[in-house]
């Protein structure tokens, strides 16, 4: 059970390395200076534990309702859907003027999380694990740390070679979806 919870850490952690929501937090501190601060902060890691934690339920909701056939399928449809997420060029302009409005931000935030590779992740551990609150707060924590990094980064996150890292973590989880798929179906053993 314990699992769970480092798993789920660990992935969405590294499935967020260089995501649009990471990215957007760091262009903003950094076009807001020290005006980017704290607020900022609390505001990525709020919207990231709420995604994390909203996925979760979705996984742990899904697991209570389907076969373990279906569940399976789910699980490799979800990591396919993370997979090509990650494998999507992220050509976002940089912000010309940026928002001062914690609440936008948040609400660009929540819904970049909800449909990002980490979150399908942490739904395809819910279904599966069968702990999905262990794997939710595992999730979510592993999402909040990606926004802090990001903040932490400011200028120098987009120097790092973000793409490659995506582009490696989204052919693994492809490539996962399919042994996964095949499996289920009883193609491979």
């Amino acid at each position: 059970m314990s699992g769970s919870f480092f798993i789920a850490l660990v992935l969405a952690f590294l499935t967020a390395i260089g995501g649009r929501d990471q990215l957007l937090i760091a262009r903003l501190r950094a076009a807001n200076g020290s005006r980017g601060g704290l607020p900022l902060l609390v505001t990525g890691i709020a919207c990231a534990l709420a995604t994390g934690a909203l996925a979760a339920w979705a996984g742990g909701y899904v697991d209570a309702m389907i076969s373990d056939a279906a569940e399976t399928m789910l699980v490799a449809f979800a990591l396919g859907l993370a997979g090509v997420e990650l494998l999507w060029p992220n050509r976002e302009k940089h912000l010309l003027e940026p928002t001062r409005s914690l609440g936008a931000i948040g609400l660009v935030l929540l819904a970049r999380q909800v449909s990002d590779g980490p979150r399908f992740v942490i739904f395809a551990l819910a279904a599966n694990s069968g702990a999905p609150l262990l794997t939710g707060i595992g999730g979510a924590l592993g999402g909040a740390l990606a926004i802090v990094l990001g903040w932490s980064l400011a200028d120098t996150l987009e120097s790092l070679p973000l793409r490659p890292v995506r582009l490696g973590f989204g052919i693994i989880a492809l490539i996962s979806a399919v042994v996964i798929g095949l499996t289920a179906r009883g193609i491979v053993v």
